[in-house]
Parts: C-alpha cells; sequence; structure tokens
C-alpha cells in the first residue's frame, strides 16, 4: 500500500515527501542564488524589513546561504554580503547600513561556532519534521475519509512557505525562552548583590557598634566607680548623723 496505489499506480505517500523535499531545496537554492545578487540598498532593506528582529534569528536566512554549506562558501558569502552593506560602501545611509552590517557580522560569528550552528540546523531540520509530520496526519485523515491523499503542501511552493514559517516560529519562541531565562537570571543577581549589600552594611554596623563599646568601656567602668564610691560616701554620712547616744535608766526613789 505504501508503494504504489492500488488502482492507479501512484507513487508512495514517503516517495511524494522525498521528492517534495529535493523540490524544495532546489527552490531555495535558486532563491538564494537570484538574492545574492541583490544591491546593496536591497540588502540593507531586505535585512532590516519590518520583523527582521525575528527573521534574522536565522542565521542561514541573514547570509542566504544553504546549512549544508561548506565553512568556505560561508566566508566567501560573508565577504560578499558584508562589502555590499558596509557603511563606507553606503555613506547616503551608513546609520541603516550599520544595523544591517552588525546583522551580517552577528550571523557569521554564530555560524563559526560549532555548537551554535549545530543548534540553528537543528531548529531547521525540526520545522521541516514538524511540517512533514503534519502532511502525513493530513493524508492519514483523507485516506479514513476516503478522498485523495492531496494535500496543500504538495505544492513545492505551499511547502517552501510551510517550512520557512514554522522553522522561523520555532527561532522566536527559542528566543523568548532565552530573553525569559535571561530576565530571570538577572534578577536573581540583583536580589543577590542586594542581599550582599545589606549582608555588608549590617556587618559594617556591627563592627562599628563593637568599636564604640570597646572604646568607651573604660569610660563605662570609671562612672560605675565613681558611682558606687559616691553612694558608699553619702551612706557613711547618713549613718554618722543619726547616731545618738544611749539614754541612761533612771532609778525610781520610794
Amino acid at each position: 500500500k505504501n508503494e504504489m496505489a492500488a488502482a492507479g499506480g501512484e507513487p508512495s505517500a514517503q516517495s511524494c515527501s522525498d521528492e517534495l523535499f529535493q523540490s524544495f531545496y532546489t527552490e531555495v537554492k535558486q532563491i538564494e542564488k537570484r538574492d545574492s545578487v541583490l544591491t546593496s540598498k536591497q540588502q540593507i532593506d531586505r535585512l532590516l524589513r519590518p520583523g527582521s528582529s525575528y527573521f534574522n534569528l536565522n542565521p542561514f536566512e541573514v547570509l542566504q546561504i544553504d546549512p549544508d554549506a561548506t565553512d568556505e562558501e560561508l566566508k566567501k558569502r560573508f565577504r560578499a554580503l558584508s562589502i555590499l552593506v558596509h557603511p563606507d560602501k553606503n555613506q547616503d545611509d551608513p546609520d541603516r547600513a550599520q544595523q544591517a552590517f552588525e546583522a551580517v557580522d552577528k550571523a557569521y560569528k554564530l555560524l563559526l561556532d560549532g555548537e551554535q550552528k549545530k543548534r540553528a540546523v537543528d531548529v531547521i531540520n525540526a520545522g521541516k519534521e514538524y511540517v512533514e509530520h503534519m502532511m502525513k496526519e493530513k493524508r492519514k485523515q483523507l485516506k479514513k475519509d476516503g478522498k485523495p491523499l492531496i494535500v496543500e503542501e504538495d505544492d513545492p511552493e505551499v511547502f517552501k512557505q510551510a517550512v520557512y514559517k514554522q522553522t522561523m516560529k520555532l527561532f522566536a519562541e527559542l528566543e523568548i525562552k532565552r530573553k525569559e531565562r535571561e530576565a530571570k537570571e538577572m534578577h536573581e543577581r540583583k536580589r543577590a548583590r542586594e542581599e550582599e549589600i545589606e549582608t555588608a552594611e549590617r556587618a559594617k554596623r556591627e563592627r562599628e557598634w563593637q568599636k564604640n563599646f570597646e572604646e568607651t568601656r573604660d569610660g563605662r567602668v570609671d562612672s560605675w566607680r565613681n558611682f558606687q564610691a559616691k553612694g558608699k560616701t553619702k551612706k557613711e554620712k547618713k549613718n554618722r548623723s543619726f547616731l545618738k547616744p544611749p539614754k541612761v535608766k533612771m532609778e525610781q526613789r520610794e
């Protein structure tokens, strides 16, 4: 059943998927070749178009290069694109050119990092696999309903757009999670810093109190001794002032 349709000898769903995949990448390469000759202004506009903060999360999209490109191809593409958008070449719009150049430079440096490049490739593959999975689920439902096993993503252009949208969605979700994680870590660092400052201030107050206590201890001891001495003297004077001679008992006469 998977190899050929019983009635008309139609190719299997797996075969269609493989052909669609090859068609997709062939078309992507053609688009990249066409766009690679855009003028400086067109490249700047592409890199700074509305939503570029998310579009440019995909470094391969920024550099318009295939994920399977070699390091040498990556290097050549970076040089060509960076020259096109460099501020020195676009002195009529240096600010936007600088922003575009920074986007290109960031994407290139990311792909030079083997681990970062692998993550980007994994996101792209995950987007493609998700679309293929959805196509398979749609075909299952069509087969169950007794309908032709044709889905809109069989059109290479629709398939390409579906993969592109899903890939950008995945990149965006990862970026949102990264920002949330970064904000959480920043909050935790701020709280830890505040606690560190509070602990340091508390320790400083305790040291100052201890210092003052030690410096005034002799004075307190002297004051207490003087107080005790004065108290003793007053008590002795009081006792002497109230001292009376014993009464003489008079004899009675008969």
